[in-house]
């Protein structure tokens, strides 16, 4: 068996002459919290979509388990266990936290043994049950989603992912439009995942959010790998200069050195 549960081996993307991604390489280990950063237009968002199966790769390979797969849906992905929250979260407000929990996949039971409707009460009773072992309070499974803060939607999305079977959870900016409070929450419920045994991908820009909680870093810049780095291997202060492209300023001032204007 693969020491990695999953990979991406020189992966490009191409969009015409766009060139997404350029020989990618991401490597997580079973248990693992693995961030990937990057600045707006790093690549983030394809390599998102195709580790979540809405993108075939044009060349390199995705492997689960040590065997290569061709994901052509987000419904492959979840079945070979691979489980992605958007920023958008996929909830839908003026839907119960139940209801919203097992959208689409709704527990059902026979009215009169004949007609089939969805069973209210298990689903309110696990929805509520699986929010608490993450440590999410909710009062009455019933309340309408769109009353929830933003971090208790981001539980609730990352709740229902774990429970119907996500051995990797990729998370995309997670933290992004949340406030301080909000945002550590978010962060603990990464640890508590990862604790579970679940492998994930923490998408940021925000080194200071990655740092606390990873185990690996990959470093996206313009399509390509910067690199990867484990956390003994790399500070947050040089994470924070190559996130913030120190090396590319260094050259800059290098070059207008003597220039005058």
């Amino acid at each position: 068996m693969s020491d990695y549960i999953l990979q991406l081996e020189d992966i490009s993307k191409f969009f015409g002459p766009v060139i997404a991604l350029n020989g990618v390489t991401l490597r997580l280990k079973k248990g693992e919290v693995h961030c990937l950063l990057g600045d707006n237009g790093a690549g983030k968002s394809t390599l998102i979509k195709t580790l979540a199966g809405v993108h075939l790769p044009d060349k390199g390979q995705y492997l689960v388990d040590g065997k290569e797969v061709r994901l052509r849906s987000p419904r492959d992905a979840l079945d070979a266990g691979v489980a992605t929250v958007y920023q958008d979260l996929a909830l839908v407000p003026l839907m119960s936290v139940a209801r919203n929990f097992f959208m689409g996949r709704e527990p059902v039971r026979r009215l009169l043994g004949l007609v089939p409707v969805m069973d209210h009460a298990t689903a309110e009773r696990i929805s509520v049950e699986k929010l608490s072992e993450m440590g999410i309070r909710v009062r009455d499974a019933g309340q309408m989603v769109g009353t929830m803060s933003g971090g208790e939607k981001q539980c609730l999305a990352i709740a229902r992912a774990i429970h119907f079977g996500a051995r990797v959870l990729i998370l995309d900016e997670p933290t992004a439009a949340l406030g301080v409070k909000q945002s550590a929450n978010v962060l603990k419920l990464i640890v508590k995942a990862r604790a579970r045994g679940i492998s994930v991908i923490f998408i940021t820009h925000n080194a200071n959010h990655a740092y606390p909680v990873g185990d690996s870093f990959t470093l996206l810049n313009r399509g390509k790998s910067m690199g990867t780095y484990a956390k003994a291997d790399i500070s947050k202060e040089a994470l924070l200069d190559m996130m913030a492209g120190g090396a590319e300023m260094k050259t800059l001032m290098e070059d207008l050195e003597g220039v005058t204007i």
